[in-house]
């Protein structure tokens, strides 16, 4: 569920006409929802309302400030993978102790700032990283708590990009190799082994895979619990998708009933990480059309929004859905088109192969199911300014990121006097 819907004839953000905000902001912009954050948020939140549990945030999928000082004040921490991501958190005002690290390639630097900070805990991926985690503590004088990320080999079935419970993945290690690398953890005089980590991958649309990896990550606990160690933390990932097509998604209210049999009685603090599933459908990006051209095979609707401002259709072959921001328009006749930017690359499209309706210069368009891995993963590619961020509460709406400026481009960067003649 989402609140963008048509009123009058228009497209609305909750109360807002999104054709007045293109109007006064431009396009492309970003526009989130306010009232489908906090809802997407509690309704996650309440399936797990019987058992002790932290909601972190995957802040990958959406890392404004503003919406993460949102979560943060309804009892939620946030997931991290990077130090700009940690300095993010702080400067939103989350708690460190609401923080949770993980990532496959935390640098020295990065591990320090954390420890000063006093994050939650490191999800550790490897037994080097294990390794280097306890030097650097010991550096500082100080002992991280740690939790050891297993990889079940549970197939999530969904893009091979965003699979990462498999054998064949990067992250973290084999689950039967967990007892041995938490009985190196125990000999390391800096750290504290308190959890088990888990995440088998991202927009998974069934309850299966999710079922089938509570099952090994439960008997991993009794067995690391039977060995000595101390389990007190099982933080089971994210990975629950959305509908961006004719997905039918279990709610968290079913997630939850598939892997709280297995998980209850652990006596586990359960740590998730949701990302898409809380912010996706809370966000779009609105497109204005340039120009319609056709040559001997295709037409194409240029619009001023390319892979730059959203990547997921051109690195993932990723569907979303194409709203026209005047209601009126949806009765055009229906054409196959493909919906492409400005960007000078033949891969740089939002829609491909796509019926709809008859589109022309100047009509508004929004891009559904944008507010993960939206704006995050946006760039200056071909030297274009990322879009402002706008956010929508009832009838009012805050611009919680500007639209950057030509200035902004080139910002930091200096010509070397020997290039402008100026050497002496």
């Amino acid at each position: 569920m989402h609140h963008f819907e048509y009123r009058g004839g228009e497209l609305h953000a909750e109360g807002v006409p999104v054709a007045r905000l293109a109007g006064e902001l431009g396009t492309p912009l970003y526009i989130y929802s306010h009232e489908t954050l906090v809802r997407h948020f509690r309704v996650f939140d309440e399936a797990f309302a019987g058992v002790d549990h932290l909601i972190c945030f995957a802040m990958k999928s959406n890392s404004n400030i503003a919406i993460l000082r949102l979560f943060s004040e309804m009892g939620g921490g946030l997931d991290i993978v990077s130090g700009g991501e940690l300095f993010r958190s702080l400067r939103a005002g989350v708690p460190s102790e609401r923080v949770v690290f993980a990532g496959v390639g935390k640098s020295d630097d990065e591990i320090a700032y954390a420890l000063e900070q006093g994050v939650l805990m490191f999800n550790v991926e490897s037994e080097d990283e294990l390794r280097n985690i306890d030097r650097v503590a010991g550096q500082m004088e100080k002992r991280a708590d740690v939790a050891v990320r297993v990889n079940p080999d549970v197939d999530p079935e969904t893009h091979p990009y965003i699979a990462t419970g498999l054998k064949k993945s990067k992250f973290g290690i084999g689950i039967s190799r967990a007892l041995a690398l938490y009985r190196v953890a125990a000999g390391l005089p800096n750290l504290n082994a308190i959890g088990l980590h888990c995440h088998i991958g991202s927009q998974i649309v069934q309850t299966g895979p999710f079922a089938e990896a509570s099952v090994k990550v439960a008997e991993c606990v009794r067995v690391l619990r039977e060995d000595g160690h101390d389990i007190r933390y099982l933080n089971v990932g994210g990975g629950l998708g959305i509908p961006y097509e004719n997905e039918s998604p279990p709610s968290p209210k079913e997630y939850a009933d598939a892997i709280l049999p297995q998980l209850r009685d652990l006596g586990c603090t359960l740590v998730f990480e949701p990302g898409r599933v809380i912010s996706g459908n809370a966000g779009i990006l609105v497109t204005r059309v340039l120009y319609c051209k056709e040559n001997e095979e295709k037409r194409f609707v240029i619009i001023d929004a390319g892979m730059n401002d959203l990547i997921r259709p051109s690195l993932y072959q990723a569907f979303q859905d194409i709203w026209p921001v005047e209601e009126a328009v949806r009765s055009r006749t229906r054409r196959k088109v493909d919906l492409v930017g400005p960007i000078c690359e033949s891969g740089d499209y939002l829609a491909k192969d796509r019926e709809l309706p008859e589109l022309r210069r100047g009509d508004l368009v929004a891009v559904m199911s944008s507010g993960a891995y939206g704006f995050a993963m946006a760039s200056n590619y071909n030297s274009r300014g990322r879009p402002p961020e706008v956010l929508v509460r009832g009838d009012a709406h805050f611009v919680i990121r500007e639209r950057e400026s030509y200035e902004d481009l080139i910002r930091g960067e200096s010509i070397p006097a020997f290039i402008t003649g100026e050497a002496d």
